[in-house]
């Protein structure tokens, strides 16, 4: 039988089996650019204006005074440290969609102690007691789902989002309870006379202490994640709980208390954002961090150390966007279109390191030829 055999090259995508972390960051690398290249084109479409020079009043923006600077570092910590909140629960594959508000429930806590013990103690009880506070409530506030979690094995993505509107309602209360003046439906800035429980000035900066707090978290969740009994155990559980439960690691247990961590160190970013930065508390103190966080926290594979890159350059692009969008009077929006081009680059990029295209030939006439002949010994049987 004569078989008119034909061959074409087919484009697939095949799933890496393993990629060098250097090769991987050569790609993210390639779509912060590629994401640059565009910011570039659109901000040219909107403004008329020489992309170069607009980056030009991005780096002004960010880091063109020293007042930019700090608010750039302050900035980049609240990230940072809400990001590293994260790492544990994601990384057992509790996916806390809660950051929200357990950031507001810790402001909420913060601004409670500021307002009825900053008349009565002194600063250096003030501030570790907001401290602590802050840390109590994000914790009790992330340990409701994750009982549910571990005892009802409900969905925790849907159980932490929705309390994130729970705490929206219990600020809102807290803003009609401590409105100043009254009728501004607004906190106001809180302690404003003697700054009671503000974070000191330390090293010529107001956001000092905010710094200090983070690398400390920092390092801690770096440390236990890789040398402790207990990271240990949630990586196992979150590749597999059958595994962990064969291994005699209690699950349930592993769970709620790396939940409770997860959530502690969001609400810490809640007093960090009310005492050291805003002094003040609304619904939108979280400002959606907590989501801004998650994917700070993906894109540094959950490396504690790598998310500081991962959000310096959020938080700068963010900051001279802002900057940009002043100075060519373009409105709020238009920083959110850069910002939003960024992300779309470095969610996309992360495809790309698990995936790869593949090049393969295909014989068409040869199986052709061989289905033909198949269904001649059939149609003769």
């Amino acid at each position: 039988m004569n078989q008119n055999v034909q061959t074409k090259r087919v484009i697939h995508l095949v799933k890496r089996g393993s990629i060098s972390r250097g090769k991987a960051w050569c790609i993210r690398l390639i779509a912060i650019l590629l994401s640059l290249v565009v910011c570039g084109i659109v901000i040219n479409r909107i403004t008329g204006e020489n992309p170069v020079g607009v980056y030009g009043g991005i780096l002004s923006g960010a880091v063109g005074t020293k007042r930019r600077i700090w608010v750039t570092v302050r900035e980049t910590m609240t990230l940072l440290i809400i990001a590293v909140g994260l790492t544990p629960a994601f990384k057992m594959r509790f996916w806390n969609l809660g950051a929200e508000g357990q950031i507001l429930i810790g402001g909420a806590a913060t601004a409670a102690v500021m307002i009825y013990l900053g008349p009565l103690l002194m600063d250096w009880l003030l501030i570790p007691i907001i401290i602590v506070a802050s840390l109590i409530a994000g914790m009790l506030w992330g340990l409701l789902p994750a009982i549910f979690k571990a005892r009802l094995n409900t969905n925790e993505s849907l159980f932490t989002l929705m309390m994130n509107y729970v705490a929206m309602q219990i600020v809102t209360f807290c803003v009609v309870l401590w409105e100043s003046p009254k009728g501004s439906n607004s906190v106001g800035i809180i302690n404003q006379t003697d700054r009671a429980g503000w974070f000191p000035n330390l090293l010529g900066s107001d956001y000092t202490l905010n710094v200090v707090l983070t690398v400390i978290v920092t390092i801690l969740i770096f440390v236990y994640m890789r040398q402790s009994k207990q990271g240990y155990e949630l990586s196992v559980v979150g590749a597999s709980q059958d595994t962990a439960r064969y291994a005699g690691i209690n699950v349930r247990r592993v769970i709620v208390r790396t939940m409770m961590i997860s959530s502690a160190i969001c609400g810490l970013a809640g007093a960090i954002i009310v005492a050291g930065s805003s002094h003040t508390i609304s619904t939108t103190t979280a400002g959606g961090r907590g989501f801004t966080a998650i994917i700070v926290a993906w894109l540094s594979q959950f490396n504690p150390i790598a998310m500081v890159m991962a959000a310096a350059f959020l938080v700068f692009m963010q900051q001279g966007s802002i900057q940009i969008a002043s100075q060519y009077g373009l409105n709020n929006n238009a920083s959110d279109i850069i910002t939003g081009i960024l992300l779309f680059f470095l969610i996309g990029c992360e495809f790309f390191v698990r995936y790869k295209l593949e090049v393969s030939t295909v014989q068409i006439g040869d199986s052709v030829g061989k289905s033909v002949e198949g269904s001649g010994k059939e149609a003769q049987a």
